[in-house]
């Protein structure tokens, strides 16, 4: 049984994520702010069983609290695990800071593959620049995609050490539409979509099966809009 952390798995894609590993038969501690808003769950600073509610219900689950920017907390919770998923966002905390703070951590706890969630918005495209550098791209959105960035330049200039792979949308997630089963890579475009588990099955696949390291890949759905 693969033992994974997710980090983020309050969110809509650390969910799918933490759902997917666990379909595989997989073992995940899944990290999130509040344990007591889910179930089979621990406070990781006490040991204490938090209320359980009926929300991604396995024993093959533990919630528990921890912050992806606290290299302790970091190591102790991916100690001893054969992959580690970066799915956390803090949109509170200055971008510029909190995605550089959380690879760095990661980085320190020299956890054997680390898969960090990323976005179209800085992926390279087929031919011209990327999304985020053109004219039309939302401003107020640059200041979050260029902290997020700068989370990935961590791991670009101090993870040769390091197991690592960003993964991202080719453009943007599709949260209505409904899991196909397939997905397929490709390079940046605004107009690429995937549904948020098809996302979840190209993570799974690249703890299951390996094929990128040390660069960051695009995955979309089966057709293009």
């Amino acid at each position: 049984m693969t033992e994974i952390t997710v980090f983020g798995a309050g969110g809509r894609v650390g969910r799918a994520v933490v759902r997917e590993a666990l379909a595989r038969g997989h073992r995940v501690t899944a990290v999130v702010r509040d344990p007591s808003a889910h179930t089979s769950v621990a406070d990781e600073a006490t040991g204490d069983q938090a209320r359980a509610q009926a929300v991604d219900n396995s024993v093959a689950t533990t919630y528990v609290r921890g912050d992806i920017t606290d290299a302790d907390a970091v190591a102790r919770l991916t100690q001893g695990r054969d992959a580690v998923v970066n799915a956390a966002a803090d949109l509170a905390a200055d971008p510029g800071e909190h995605f550089p703070a959380a690879n760095r951590a990661l980085l320190a706890s020299k956890a054997p593959r680390v898969v960090a969630v990323g976005l179209g918005a800085y992926l390279a495209a087929e031919d011209g620049p990327i999304w985020m550098d053109l004219p039309a791209f939302p401003s107020e959105f640059r200041p979050f995609c260029e902290g997020h960035l700068a989370g990935v330049d961590v791991l670009r200039k101090g993870g040769d050490d390091l197991d690592w792979l960003v993964l991202s949308p080719s453009g943007d997630f599709d949260h209505e539409a409904a899991r196909t089963g397939e997905y397929r890579e490709a390079p940046g475009s605004p107009t690429s979509r995937i549904s948020v588990a098809d996302f979840a099955i190209a993570v799974l696949d690249q703890i299951d099966a390996p094929s990128h390291t040390h660069k960051h890949v695009g995955v979309e759905g089966p057709t293009r809009p």
